[in-house]
């Protein structure tokens, strides 16, 4: 079943010397349940896509389709509305809040959504003993290491039952060890749950494991490859 596609997608930014044109007419399908590895060189767009993808960004041309409807017909606070029900974001740096424990940061996307304390909390706590944090529960961002905190933020990005998790470099700030530990986890999360995973990355190694691999090249698709052996 395909769960997005993009017709057309193109991005640039304009400033009053020059307008730098970041992607360049993008097609793209992605499956439900599929773990695609997004690579190329730096500047190339693999973010910009992302965020495209993940409706954090309006287009210049083109669309983006979820379930065969237009995300970009939608007004901004619909948009808001559409993201936080559909889609779920690890970025390189967790962006956790350092005032708040493990289990308020991850509770935090059901508050704001209005959902009741003691439930918030019950499923907070499962997630983060879904990803081994079960004795880190209380403890700040401060007091965590690099590869806790963005197991913290990918519990974060679940607790809403995403049926899409975007992930822009998520082992690009860790050791390759811990790096390994936070990738399977997410390979994990695919399998069990079935959650559509798109991953940037500069890992080949990691890009390896997963089945599809597109490449970037100058704000175009230069490949994108189905490797039927994967995570090998």
């Amino acid at each position: 079943m395909e769960l997005i596609k993009i017709a057309g997608l193109y991005k640039s930014y304009s400033n009053k010397l020059k307008t730098v044109e970041v992607l360049k007419g993008i097609d793209l399908s992605v499956l439900k349940g599929e773990m695609v590895a997004v690579v190329g060189a730096s500047g190339v767009g693999k973010s910009t896509l992302l965020h495209l993808m993940g409706a954090l960004d309006r287009p210049t041309q083109g669309d983006v389709f979820y379930k065969g409807e237009r995300v970009f017909g939608q007004t901004d606070k619909k948009l808001a509305v559409f993201r936080n029900k559909n889609i779920g974001f690890v970025f390189q740096f967790h962006h956790l809040l350092p005032e708040f424990t493990a289990l308020e940061n991850v509770m935090m996307p059901l508050l704001i959504g209005g959902e009741d304390m003691a439930l918030a909390g019950k499923m907070a706590e499962k997630l983060l003993c879904d990803v081994g944090l079960q004795e880190r529960l209380n403890h700040k961002p401060g007091e965590l290491s690099g590869g806790e905190q963005q197991r913290v933020a990918i519990a974060r990005a679940l607790i809403q039952s995403p049926n899409v998790l975007l992930a822009d470099e998520p082992t690009g700030n860790l050791d390759t060890y811990t790096g390994d530990d936070v990738f399977n986890l997410l390979l994990r999360f695919n399998e069990e749950k079935g959650i559509t995973m798109i991953v940037v990355t500069h890992n080949e190694r990691l890009a390896g494991k997963m089945k599809r691999i597109i490449s970037m090249v100058d704000g175009k698709i230069y490949e994108d490859a189905v490797h039927r052996e994967g995570r090998g």
